[in-house]
């Protein structure tokens, strides 16, 4: 009987890693000690039910001290062992397990493109319910490899991400390549979702580490090309002026390379067709057609209109009020004072009429409501005929006087030299007509 005191059953040093440990006998004998860690908690089993548990501590394996065990006393060994099988669940937390694959092919909001997402990242495990772990899972995944048991939560893991990543992309409209602004976000309700998941095994996800969503190498490449594309237009000031510079360029560059496509013929071609695209650029393209205008906001992330479809002509797809560029008619915010692609005014300056007091587009020569010029017209030199201003007195040129009156230092001494006679009007009075 004192033999039988000094027997242990403990989980061993090399096997305190794992999740699960299963002691190996099912014959358990009368008084030996179990030792349970501070960690760990354990858990007597008969025919898939847990009959028992063991929390931290030393226990002394007994019907006396464990009532439950006396309907389980073992009668082939005498009454000398009870018959059942003992698990060591770990309950603390279990970090370094990974995850990652395909996910769904989602339609990104932006563009409209179909693209495959993939996730990748890691995350730390524990058990909440030791009991619920074994009744559970015991029989369909392997609880005594660490292995196993990861993978099978990493497919539940996944499974939730097919439908809540997707859910969540489609319901706010976050753009695809943008998507790592949102990982906080899909971080949270993922876990939330998972554990909502894996509650009825008993286990938890703590926490999620390295969380990435990405792209396919073509897929990435294909977005990253349209939202460069979309940039260019904007920065042309339209989709026509963008593709007469991709073709100027691509014909220079086929010219520095001594292609065969330097002829005559060929660059009057390219640049015919180059002229055509160029004068559609501001808005009529050949033919005199409007020619497609840069698309207007939302956009991709760090700035930039997107794909998205626009609103009535004069909002935006939120509504907004917008007015159009008058100089290269791209789609400008309500009360904006320059635009944002070219730089031009959006408020047309305007002049008012010396006459009747009505204003006039900046750069009309001639009032439409009194048809009076608009600017002061300039008159010319009596002597020399230099042009000169209507507030000026003498001419520039030869300094005579060109306004009418008696010229400093004339008056009644006679008429101005080289006149030959008194001018109307001077104020020479009495002086002699010439005589006929």
């Amino acid at each position: 009987m004192v033999l039988l005191s000094r027997e242990f059953i403990a989980v061993p040093d090399d096997r305190k890693g794992q999740i699960v440990f299963k002691w190996p006998d099912v014959r358990i004998r009368k008084y030996t000690r179990a030792i349970v860690d501070a960690d760990q908690m354990a858990l007597f089993v008969n025919t898939g039910q847990v009959i028992g548990t063991l929390g931290p501590g030393r226990h002394q394996i007994d019907a006396q001290e464990l009532p439950f065990l006396g309907t389980f006393i073992d009668i082939a060994t005498g009454g000398n062992a009870y018959r059942a099988e003992l698990y060591f669940v770990g309950t603390r937390e279990y970090p370094g397990f990974t995850f990652g694959g395909r996910i769904d092919d989602v339609q990104d909001p932006q563009t409209g493109l179909i693209v495959t997402l993939r996730v990748f990242g890691d995350y730390s495990l524990q058990v909440q319910d030791p009991a619920a772990l074994i009744t559970n899972l015991v029989g369909t995944v392997d609880v005594t490899d660490n292995e196993k048991v990861a993978g099978w939560v990493s497919d539940q893991l996944l499974k939730v991400m097919r439908t809540e990543v997707t859910t969540q992309i489609v319901r706010n409209s976050w753009p695809i390549l943008g998507l790592s602004a949102y990982t906080p976000d899909l971080e949270k309700a993922v876990l939330q979702a998972a554990n909502g998941q894996l509650v009825t095994y008993g286990v938890a996800l703590v926490r999620m580490g390295n969380f990435d969503i990405n792209l396919s190498e073509s897929d990435e490449a294909q977005l990253k090309g349209l939202a460069k594309d979309t940039a260019y237009t904007r920065l042309a000031g339209g989709f026509n002026r963008y593709a007469a510079g991709e073709m100027a360029i691509g014909a220079g560059e086929g010219m520095a390379k001594g292609g065969g496509g330097d002829s005559g013929a060929f660059i009057a071609a390219g640049m015919g067709l180059g002229g055509q695209l160029a004068s559609g650029a501001a808005g009529q393209g050949p033919g005199g057609q409007a020619g497609p205008l840069p698309p207007p906001a939302p956009g991709f992330a760090g700035g930039g209109p997107g794909f998205a479809s626009p609103g009535p002509a004069g909002t935006s797809p939120a509504g907004a009020a917008t007015v159009s560029c008058p100089s290269c008619h791209a789609v400008q915010p309500a009360g904006a004072k320059f635009c944002s692609s070219c730089g031009a005014p959006l408020v047309a300056s305007t002049v008012r009429c010396p006459n009747c007091g009505a204003d006039s587009p900046s750069g009309a020569r001639f009032c439409p409501q009194c048809g009076q010029p608009l600017a002061p017209q300039p008159s010319t030199c009596p002597s020399c005929g230099a042009e000169v201003a209507p507030s000026q007195r003498f001419c520039a040129s030869c300094g005579a006087p060109v306004t009418a009156g008696p010229t400093p230092g004339a008056g009644a001494a006679g008429p101005a030299p080289g006149t030959g006679a008194a001018q109307p009007g001077t104020g020479a009075e009495g002086a002699e007509e010439p005589s006929s």
